[in-house]
């Protein structure tokens, strides 16, 4: 899926630093650097991350991995040694979770993002890409969502990304460190887990139907979201990495399609790619859940010259037959 460069750089010989590596979207990251030559060394706490996702590595001699939590400030210090480049995917996701467990959330998030900007700046890496969430749009009521316009945020998830959108202004300010965020839209594709009481909602409605378990959609189904395949967040951040920084007037950028379809329509085309005759039931609304989301991409094409290559109709096609795959070996 990868063997378009995204970048104009060679990157052999570049050492990079992936955390978070053994989950869904670091995975991918790390998969896109080693393919086109760059040394990676991975680290997870695999709380959430799956062995699987980085057994796909384990014959690259270009690859390292380090098991460990980045709440550890000497663990950060000592990962970063050597590395160029830094993509921080690590974090505790889902809403719902940082409602449960606004302690542990605040703990991954926030103290140990922080731990990783303290360690990148000792060990003078060169630029730092890292996962924030189109959350912090909060209760914010204007579509499509622009950079500059947020609302109030709505869970404690949403206040640890805004708050790594913070500390990335501080240490940019004050240490001259060249840091980027993404503001991830509901990022879905292949290796994205459907076990476990926090599974995103494509894997789960596609492991359900697959497997005869029921599907439920919170609320009505129609509230709204723009959904973007893996991929194009691969790309976005391979784009930040390397965008001539004197290009880069801003320093957050919605990673998403540009494009939003309602819960309903995104069960129904998954039903269709299934040929299953299912129904979903339907249950009370989440907590902190937005209701529409829709994402203006036009700063991040300037910028960094990201060009979303996927719609979400064939990230979803491929994402079906992936799981297809799995479930029927």
């Amino acid at each position: 899926m990868y063997q378009q460069a995204y970048q104009n750089e060679k990157i052999e010989g570049l050492h990079f630093l992936v955390t978070g590596g053994a989950g869904f979207i670091g995975s991918h990251i790390a998969e896109y650097l080693l393919q086109h030559g760059a040394k990676v060394r991975v680290i997870d706490n695999m709380v959430s991350g799956l062995q699987s996702n980085i057994d796909l590595f384990s014959d690259n001699p270009n690859y390292e991995f380090i098991e460990g939590d980045i709440r550890d400030l000497e663990f950060c210090k000592k990962v970063c040694r050597g590395i160029d480049y830094i993509s921080h995917q690590a974090a505790l996701g889902s809403v719902p979770r940082s409602l449960a467990e606004p302690e542990n959330t605040n703990a991954s998030n926030v103290d140990g993002y922080l731990n990783m900007l303290i360690a990148a700046k000792e060990n003078k890496v060169k630029r730092i890409v890292y996962a924030s969430s189109s959350s912090v749009y909060g209760d914010s009521q204007g579509l499509p969502k622009v950079e500059n316009e947020i609302g109030n945020q709505l869970s404690p998830y949403a206040v640890s990304k805004y708050t790594n959108e913070l500390y990335a202004h501080v240490f940019r300010l004050n240490f001259d460190m060249k840091i980027i965020g993404l503001r991830y839209f509901n990022v879905f594709g292949p290796r994205q887990n459907p076990d476990g009481p926090y599974a995103a909602v494509i894997p789960l409605f596609v492991d359900g139907l697959l497997n005869e378990k029921p599907v439920y959609i919170d609320g009505d189904g129609e509230q709204t979201r723009d959904f973007t395949f893996v991929a194009n967040a691969v790309q976005a951040n391979i784009k930040a990495l390397f965008a001539p920084w004197e290009k880069v007037n801003d320093y957050v950028f919605n990673v998403a399609v540009g494009e939003n379809f309602s819960v309903n329509t995104m069960f129904d085309a998954i039903k269709k790619e299934l040929d299953s005759v299912t129904n979903a039931t339907y249950r009370e609304p989440r907590k902190g859940d937005v209701r529409n989301s829709l994402a203006d991409i036009s700063r991040a094409k300037n910028q960094l010259g990201y060009n979303p290559e996927f719609d979400f109709h064939e990230g979803l096609k491929q994402t079906v037959n992936y799981f297809k795959t799995v479930y029927s070996n």
